[in-house]
């Protein structure tokens, strides 16, 4: 595969631990890893575009994203393989040139029809028997940019190249 021409990310359970946690006032937190925004970076330098689906709909998460300058972000989206189609005709690519890592159920549809699809090592095993990779690493410890690395690894590039 070449390098992919958009990568795509779920939030909770890559991005982060999966958790939500809540205060007694009705806040609600996440807790990012910021070693992801090296992976976003890289993408940068190489001029891929990064887009977020998410089902969640939070301002945590859009404030991220604006933080990041992730160039596509789609929250409260119940059906992500119907994004991505949508995306692919935006930009005239097709699902094959699309990177996607997710971690649950929801993710599953886009999982399979994308050209590297991957799953951080806490996923359910039957998720990650449906991908091309398993990152080491749980989601909300750096599994996003581990996916990155691992793009980047399959196409000879080394991330200081990037720097």
């Amino acid at each position: 595969m070449n390098l992919p021409k958009l990568i795509l990310t779920d939030i909770d359970g890559v991005w982060t631990d999966g958790g939500m946690y809540y205060d007694m006032h009705g806040n609600e937190w996440k807790k990012f890893n910021t070693t992801d925004s090296a992976g976003v970076l890289f993408c940068k330098r190489l001029h891929i575009p990064v887009g977020i689906i998410t089902g969640e709909n939070t301002v945590i998460v859009k404030r991220r994203a604006e933080k990041l300058g992730i160039d596509f972000l789609f929250m409260g989206i119940a059906n992500k393989l119907k994004i991505a189609r949508q995306l692919c005709e935006t930009l005239k690519i097709d699902l094959q040139e699309i990177a996607y890592i997710g971690d649950d159920i929801n993710d599953l549809n886009l999982l399979k029809e994308v050209g590297i699809s991957a799953a951080p090592a806490n996923a359910p095993a039957y998720i990650q028997e449906q991908v091309d990779f398993v990152t080491q690493k749980k989601g909300g410890e750096g599994a996003f940019r581990e996916f990155v690395e691992e793009i980047l690894k399959r196409q000879q590039i080394n991330p200081l190249d990037l720097i």
